[in-house]
């Protein structure tokens, strides 16, 4: 029995590096990808809090809870106007049957923190108007303010 030597594909340095500039590519990628997913946790991080305190102000002013709704507002709406007061002008204003957070952006500027949330309120007649409430965070907690 002779012995044969087995042919050997001449090496191509090109495959090398083809093979090598995709794994690149996937890993830069992939880094993409998990990076956006961790921007978008700390985004929706930041922006819980401020949504939850629109959430119970919107929620209690449909419920007509209105005393509820007045402990959300800033210290500054608050100095202006009484709760007995509120409570009354909103008896008398406020008609919105439902409501929906369309969006809420929170802003870091030069430590100065605030915020504003969209919200649609549906009226009575089935119609809807969005306002926007600027929102302050006044000793830990989000509130709403104007």
């Amino acid at each position: 029995m002779a012995y044969e030597p087995v042919m050997v594909p001449p090496k191509n340095p090109r495959t090398r590096r083809t093979v090598l500039v995709g794994v690149v590519l996937s890993l830069c990628c992939l880094g993409g990808v998990i990076g956006g997913f961790v921007l978008r946790d700390l985004a929706q991080e930041a922006k819980g809090p401020a949504r939850d305190s629109v959430d119970t102000f919107a929620g209690a002013m449909v419920e007509r809870d209105f005393p509820t709704a007045y402990g959300q507002l800033c210290s500054q709406l608050r100095n202006r106007q009484g709760q007995a007061d509120f409570v009354r002008q909103q008896s008398g204003q406020f008609t919105s049957t439902g409501y929906e957070i369309v969006g809420v952006n929170v802003v870091n500027m030069n430590g100065r923190v605030h915020g504003e949330a969209n919200v649609r309120w549906v009226l009575p007649n089935g119609a809807s108007g969005t306002q926007v409430l600027t929102l302050v965070k006044e000793d830990g907690d989000w509130r709403v303010c104007e």
